[in-house]
């Protein structure tokens, strides 16, 4: 890469109200389970998402209680895997005063600051931010949305008056309605499957039928192997018998000379002197010349 510029293009500009869909999108995405989940918290002993706590939890000072807190609300497991997360940076990072990463833990969202922030401060992992100044990097950090969100009870009902409702406008965001779902119902199998739907379509195309090429068994071992059983086996072991050193071509040379011994023994026995074939034979011809 080239050195570093100062005209480069660091930033891209966004429309308003793409940023504030996108706020809306990753609170509405931190209510649901599966999201959460699916990110990595550990949400399995917390009674409900989202997670709405009293006002009194903003009046905490004190880390100590702070933890107490957390871990009464169901976040012990949470915390934990963000401790057990750190691990040193990949890279020259960790010679630029950021040595160490860890995951994200919940994030608090308070209405007002009457100590909340000093005592969340130095818990690992967790952040505390107003519901009046939400931050798409925190709420969905990385661009992955789905972060365990705890509200209190004064920040949660406010998020009415900052973003409306799906049938009413922003009070304090001129011009602002909530993004409309583009279907009704989202269960697009339901929908596919339905016999509205099915009866208006086309019957299923049935593909072509198709045959197997003919394979040569001359040519196909597989084939000549089907049509005749045994015949890959028999031509394995007679190429055997011709390779020096194996038990076939030793069983073959041993049967070849036993035949050569009992076919000279033969001819010993049955063909000597003038009992011999060619002997028989001239003898007819010699009778008949006599005459």
């Amino acid at each position: 890469y080239n050195p570093t510029t100062v005209w480069r293009r660091w930033h891209r500009r966004v429309n308003v109200t793409q940023k504030r869909h996108a706020v809306a999108t990753a609170l509405a995405a931190s209510s649901l389970p599966p999201l959460v989940m699916a990110r990595g918290h550990r949400i399995g002993e917390v009674a409900e998402l989202p997670l709405v706590v009293s006002d009194g939890l903003e009046s905490v000072t004190k880390t100590k209680e702070a933890v107490e807190a957390l871990n009464k609300l169901g976040c012990g497991q949470d915390l934990q895997k963000v401790l057990d997360s750190k691990k040193i940076r990949a890279g020259q990072g960790k010679a630029r005063n950021r040595r160490y990463r860890m995951r994200c833990g919940p994030l608090i969202i308070y209405n007002e600051d009457n100590g909340i922030t000093r005592a969340m401060r130095n818990i690992p992992g967790v952040e505390a931010t107003c519901v009046d100044n939400l931050n798409l990097l925190r709420l969905a950090p990385g661009g992955h949305f789905g972060r365990f969100l705890i509200f209190t009870e004064s920040a949660f009902k406010k998020l009415t008056e900052i973003y409306g409702t799906s049938a009413e406008a922003a009070p304090l965001k001129k011009g602002y309605h909530m993004p409309r779902a583009a279907m009704e119902n989202a269960d697009l199998a339901r929908i596919i499957n339905s016999t509205e739907v099915q009866s208006v379509l086309k019957p299923k195309l049935e593909a072509p039928k198709t045959h197997e090429p003919k394979r040569n068994a001359l040519k196909n071992k597989e084939v000549m192997d089907s049509l005749n059983p045994g015949a890959l086996k028999r031509k394995a072991a007679l190429q055997k018998s011709s390779e020096k050193g194996t038990t076939e071509f030793k069983e073959v040379r041993d049967k070849k000379k036993a035949r050569q011994a009992e076919s000279k023994e033969h001819n010993k026995k049955h063909k000597k002197g003038d009992e011999t074939f060619y002997k028989t034979l001239m003898k007819a011809f010699e009778a008949k010349a006599a005459e």
